[in-house]
């Protein structure tokens, strides 16, 4: 294997336990570059566990994390994101009284020396500023640029915390069940924007929306209490009888 070839995101026998509480038992898995993954399985499967241990928000019990072939277990979600990686959650997470420009200039900014400084090059601010209106385009929120966060729908405030995450330019983007509570016609309108994204973007999502994963994922890991029950294209897993039994069978 080539370093061209190597994945990006690597889960060796990744483990976490809350006292007797097995959240998750030896997972394993890769995601190469420029893929587009999706984490399924039922309530409780350990899906939102494994993004918090692979973003620094939990510690792992057991196993290990490399990205880029480095690893990251166990570092502050802070360090996580420098390396590369950026998040969204069930939850919007957003400062609402500010506009929508301003939210993506401030993510923007993060990690990037001196945009922070009042008294720092000017230049740094308008490259922030600049990344802000690129985002928006990006998301569709180019028209909303002035309007303040706490005043766009449910599902445009879903499009803006997508678009916050990729302020930071990541080459790993992880979203928590970005269609979640969303309208059928929310759902694909950003089903539509992520499906849009570049492929320099790889993408790891955990989502219950069978329409939305057959839409946008290259491959498709199935979590079921805290272990891999499978993993393989769409098709594949959609054909499993066991996957059929422990979820599909319950949609």
């Amino acid at each position: 294997m080539t370093a061209s070839d190597a994945p990006l995101l690597v889960a060796e026998s990744l483990s976490r336990t809350f006292g007797a509480l097995h959240a998750l038992s030896r997972v394993s898995f890769r995601v190469d570059a420029r893929e587009r993954r999706a984490i399924i399985g039922p309530n409780g499967a350990g899906k939102t566990t494994l993004f918090n241990v692979i973003t620094g928000h939990l510690a792992p019990s057991g196993g290990r994390i490399l990205l880029d072939g480095a690893p990251i277990e166990g570092l502050a979600p802070h360090a996580v994101a420098r390396r590369g990686l950026s998040r969204s959650f069930q939850r919007n997470n957003l400062f609402p009284s500010l506009a929508v420009r301003e939210n993506l200039r401030l993510a923007a900014a993060a990690g990037r020396p001196g945009t922070w400084d009042l008294l720092g090059r000017v230049g740094r601010r308008r490259e922030a500023l600049d990344r802000a209106a690129q985002v928006a385009e990006t998301v569709g929120l180019d028209a909303r640029l002035d309007e303040p966060a706490g005043r766009l729908s449910y599902g445009e405030q879903r499009q803006l915390e997508v678009g916050v995450a990729l302020a930071t330019s990541p080459r790993l983007l992880l979203l928590d069940e970005p269609t979640a509570g969303m309208s059928p016609e929310e759902t694909q309108r950003i089903t539509r924007m992520l499906e849009a994204l570049p492929r320099e973007v790889t993408l790891l999502i955990i989502e219950h929306d069978m329409d939305v994963v057959g839409s946008l994922a290259d491959r498709v890991t199935v979590l079921h209490y805290g272990e891999v029950l499978t993993e393989g294209s769409f098709a594949e897993v959609k054909a499993d009888p066991r996957v059929y039994e422990v979820y599909l069978g319950h949609a």
